[in-house]
């Protein structure tokens, strides 16, 4: 059974999620406070968090950075601010979505339905076509493993599917609307912005900025060599 573990202090908030989760068919855990949360992340090792940034204790913002540091599990975060920078923030830590409150918990349980369907789903094809292999980077789409001149790499499971849709189409420049439409549905609310974020950080664990060119104005393109 998929686990998804919800980490809020507000009892309201928390029942309203998994009211809408349990249907589904998810095995739901909760924590109130950071400290706990980040115990049942451990524990638990759900496939996907929700997780609010206001919490009493260790905020939502340390919880993340923390786990950041030992597991790339599906984080969407819970924020009641609206600034951009303070969504931002959230992203350039670690998280791979976010929802502002007041939240629809329809919007919300329909972004973990894209998310872990999108993890979940097995390659088109065999065996054959569950590698995306180029000179220097290789990808095991069966496995979601990632390395660079054999080297493992640990992206996110965003990452991962950002860099999957930019490798499937090497060559060819992907607009941040297609990028989000591929990686984050097509019923994503959030700033386009969040493109570019993890676009940063899948350079970064890389080790080289020229895998993924900028083209000014329209997208990004993947550029490693094919065999």
């Amino acid at each position: 059974m998929t686990k998804i573990l919800v980490i809020d202090d507000e009892p309201t908030i928390v029942n309203l999620v998994q009211a809408y989760l349990k249907p589904e068919g998810y095995e739901v855990f909760t924590a109130a406070d950071g400290s706990s949360g980040l115990k049942a992340a451990r524990a638990f090792k759900p496939d996907l968090v929700i997780l609010d940034v206001m919490l009493p204790g260790m905020d939502g913002l340390e919880l993340l950075s923390r786990l950041r540091r030992e597991s790339q599990v599906y984080v969407i975060l819970l924020t009641a601010r609206a600034e951009e920078t303070d969504k931002i923030v959230g992203l350039s830590i670690g998280a791979d979505d976010y929802v502002v409150k007041p939240f629809s918990p329809r919007e919300l349980t329909a972004r973990v339905k894209a998310a872990l369907r999108r993890m979940q789903a097995p390659p088109a094809g065999g065996a054959a076509e569950g590698t995306l292999a180029f000179r220097r980077v290789r990808m095991d789409l069966d496995a979601r493993r990632v390395t660079v001149d054999d080297q493992p790499v640990e992206l996110t499971a965003s990452e991962f599917d950002l860099l999957r849709a930019l490798a499937e189409n090497r060559g060819r420049v992907l607009s941040r609307e297609q990028l989000l439409e591929r990686v984050w549905g097509g019923a994503y609310y959030g700033e386009m912005r969040v493109v570019d974020v993890h676009v940063g950080h899948i350079r970064q664990k890389l080790g080289n900025p020229n895998f993924i060119a900028t083209v000014r104005g329209v997208g990004y393109r993947f550029e490693d060599e094919v065999v």
